[in-house]
């Protein structure tokens, strides 16, 4: 099983992945671990990752695909994934299908956690000043203006991967503004219907 999560920063992705690697045994590919990873364990793609990062550039699409390249034929990833983060660019998408292909795999679903966007806003600020109120430090992510400019961020380049991979059939949506166990029975129903797929051929 070979998954994408889609979402805005906030929407949930991280704790449905964290799940779905508990029932399914399958890792959860996080680009910026991957590339920590990569860093540390000095692979040819990790080096010139970290010359990029050594310099103050912002590492480019061809070293984020050579770092996924190299994860998911580790042995772990051998019976699928899921990619949280990644892509998160149209380029990126499109060479991900092309390394796919070259691997001669495909993606199962891409899953979009659709949200209210001003109601995810207003539950960071609330977040924030909960624990604020309670004498605790603010998380980065949580503080409002940080927020807004990763929103921003999302709706401007990584949105546009939802239409292409709707075009390419790919693409379920599930209201992300369900409870969380909501949630996960909906993604569980998406990949149940995957799984009658695969036993039908």
């Amino acid at each position: 099983m070979r998954l994408i999560l889609v979402g805005p920063p906030g929407a949930g992705k991280g704790t449905q992945a964290a799940r779905l690697v508990a029932k399914h045994g399958i890792p959860q590919l996080s680009t910026g671990d991957m590339l920590r990873a990569a860093v540390a364990a000095g692979t040819e793609v990790g080096l010139k990752a970290k010359a990029v990062m050594d310099a103050g550039g912002l590492v480019s699409d061809e070293i984020v695909v050579g770092i996924i390249r190299d994860r998911i034929g580790e042995v772990d990833a051998q019976k699928g994934f899921i990619l949280d983060g990644f892509p998160r660019t149209l380029a990126q998408a499109e060479a991900l299908d092309q390394m796919l292909a070259e691997n001669r795999i495909g993606l199962d679903a891409v899953i979009e956690l659709r949200v209210d966007q001003s109601k995810l806003v207003s539950r960071i600020i609330n977040r924030a000043e909960e624990a604020k109120a309670a004498g605790q430090p603010v998380r980065k992510d949580d503080d409002p203006e940080v927020f807004k400019q990763r929103l921003e961020a999302y709706n401007r380049d990584t949105a546009v991967v939802i239409p292409y991979y709707e075009k390419n059939g790919l693409l379920t949506v599930i209201d992300g503004m369900q409870p969380i166990d909501d949630v996960t029975a909906a993604i569980a129903a998406v990949l149940s219907k995957l799984d009658e797929r695969v036993e039908s051929r």
